[in-house]
């Protein structure tokens, strides 16, 4: 806005420094108004073009005016100029482009609104999931430095339609919302739902009785981190086992490992075949621990004869690219 200020006076003085020479020109040259446009802008410019009429000292010392008075206006363009390349802003502006082409060709991504500590190690798993998402951010300091680490992010606030339908949520497959009130996220929410009927929406509760308002607003599922907390370090405490179990099919070395869910589709060359002819496992390193049908019905630890059809999703568990791996074999034009 400061920047944007500066502009408009600079502009402002250029005019009217025109405006004086061209006035100053016609009375004490007594020559029409093009003439003494021409002999203001010659003047302002330094070029040194030939004079409509010979000065006299009134001229003269009004030339020089006009000369000093140019040379400072181009030093303040200078300087207003450098300040705009040091403070970034250039660079914020092809940032922003950037950001703008990639909001133009997204389908099917995700939203995150809010970019606090919750959302940190969110934007990690999407990373490392090859997630398309964006991110909707009101502080501004906070904008400008996920937009310098190179994440498609929007400077606004979550809660306003239009922010909403800039970052695409017509077109989103899920949208996540953590921001720092209850309200906000419920009224997330509810601006959400009223866009996108099919959006998958994951909301932020941060007190207990708030998970209830997010569902009626729309929320497909609530999350209360210091619940989750909480519950961790009672089982760390009680059945500190179970914990490192977990943590040890979760992670390789550097490596993490995911579930993802793979659903067969129409085309697919899988369907019609049992798992045991495909032989995931050898050929992407998977286990393949559920079956899931459209109804909702789940089978742990499928047979080997389970019959792979459209609509089934299976529940697998390894490393991301093996995961991509095996979307590939199901839809191999999906990427």
């Amino acid at each position: 806005m400061q920047r944007h200020t500066n502009a408009m006076y600079l502009i402002v003085l250029i005019i009217l420094l025109l405006a004086i020479g061209t006035t100053g020109y016609m009375v004490l040259l007594e020559v029409g108004f093009v003439d003494a446009l021409y002999m203001t802008v010659i003047t302002v410019s330094t070029v040194g073009f030939r004079e409509i009429e010979n000065l006299d000292a009134a001229g003269k010392l009004f030339t020089m005016f006009i000369i000093i008075s140019g040379l400072g206006l181009i030093a303040y363009a200078f300087s207003q100029l450098a300040a705009f390349l040091a403070e970034g802003e250039f660079k914020r502006i092809l940032l922003n482009r950037r950001v703008q082409r990639r909001l133009q060709n997204m389908k099917n991504h995700y939203i995150i609104c809010g970019a606090g500590q919750t959302s940190v190690s969110l934007f990690e798993q999407f990373k490392r999931s090859h997630a398309e998402f964006v991110i909707i951010e009101k502080d501004l300091s906070r904008f400008e430095e996920l937009l310098n680490q190179g994440y498609t992010v929007i400077h606004g606030d979550a809660t306003d339609e239009d922010v909403l339908l800039h970052a695409g949520i017509k077109e989103a497959k899920g949208l996540v919302t953590s921001l720092g009130s209850d309200a906000e996220n419920v009224f997330t929410v509810l601006t959400a739902r009223e866009i996108n009927k099919e959006l998958q929406i994951v909301a932020r509760a941060i007190e207990t009785s708030a998970a209830q308002k997010l569902k009626k607003a729309g929320a497909n599922s609530t999350i209360n981190p210091h619940e989750l907390g909480g519950n961790r370090m009672a089982v760390l405490m009680l059945r500190p086992q179970i914990i490192s179990f977990l943590d040890a099919i979760t992670r390789i070395g550097e490596d993490t490992l995911d579930l993802g869910e793979i659903e067969v589709t129409k085309n697919s060359p899988l369907a019609g075949k049992n798992l045991l002819e495909v032989r995931i496992p050898e050929k992407t390193g998977l286990i393949v621990l559920a079956t899931k049908e459209s109804d909702g019905s789940t089978i742990y630890n499928p047979s080997s004869n389970t019959v792979l059809h459209e609509g089934l999703s299976m529940l697998v568990l390894g490393m991301q690219e093996q995961i991509l791996n095996l979307q590939q074999m199901v839809s191999p034009d999906a990427r």
